[in-house]
């Protein structure tokens, strides 16, 4: 029985997943996370440093660490990428001026060999906002269509309304649940279904992941 089958047989018992979120500062982690777990978002400052939250999703174990975005605490996010299943990345849709930022900071991420296969969520938060990106602007500025070694989605949310957020964690779950606890059941979605086609998985990117990992 070689390491990664007994690896594998020991994460199916624990049903455990690590899923870790980051983002530019103010992109609205923290409301997400607090908005999935039902918690009050009405006063919410600034993650300085980390927050853990565990919670029950389906039937499994969620471990999410919220690290928080600020430029200076950025060469310590590698500090966390230890074991993680699945990376969350939120962006401020309204906020274009630093969408190269972001596209710069995400590709150096999925760089790293601790991330490596890890599936990656984008939320394309604050939909609600004015003037904000849509997913297909947001998906063509961050060059996601150029991954090639991860699974990915981004999906268009607002953590204020609460808009789509339930789906991008069933999405994660599933995906990581397949990945890693083989044919196990999927998660069904509590929120109402439905999502445009520019929020779907784009083809290109999904073939070029199956190359990759052939």
């Amino acid at each position: 029985m070689g390491l990664l089958t007994i690896i594998r047989k020991n994460r199916r018992k624990e049903r455990e997943m690590r899923v870790l979120f980051l983002g530019l500062d103010n992109a609205g982690k923290t409301t997400i996370i607090k908005r999935l777990n039902g918690d009050d978002i009405n006063s919410i400052s600034p993650t300085l440093g980390f927050e853990i939250k565990t919670f029950i999703h389906g039937k499994y174990t969620l471990n999410i660490w919220d690290v928080g975005g600020q430029r200076m605490l950025r060469p310590y996010w590698r500090n966390y990428f230890e074991q993680t299943d699945a990376l969350v990345w939120v962006v401020d849709s309204s906020d274009r001026l630093r969408m190269g930022d972001c596209k710069e900071e995400l590709h150096a991420l999925l760089q790293e060999d601790r991330l490596a296969g890890a599936s990656l969520l984008v939320y394309a938060n604050k939909q609600d906002l004015e003037g904000a990106m849509s997913a297909a602007e947001i998906r063509d500025a961050l060059d996601l269509n150029a991954l090639t070694t991860h699974h990915w989605k981004i999906l268009s949310c607002s953590a204020v309304l609460g808009t789509n957020l339930v789906e991008g964690l069933d999405w994660v779950v599933n995906e990581v649940a397949g990945r890693i606890y083989f044919g196990s059941t999927s998660v069904a979605s509590s929120a109402p279904q439905g999502t445009s086609a520019r929020d779907e998985i784009d083809l290109e990117a999904y073939l070029a992941y199956g190359r990759a990992q052939a």
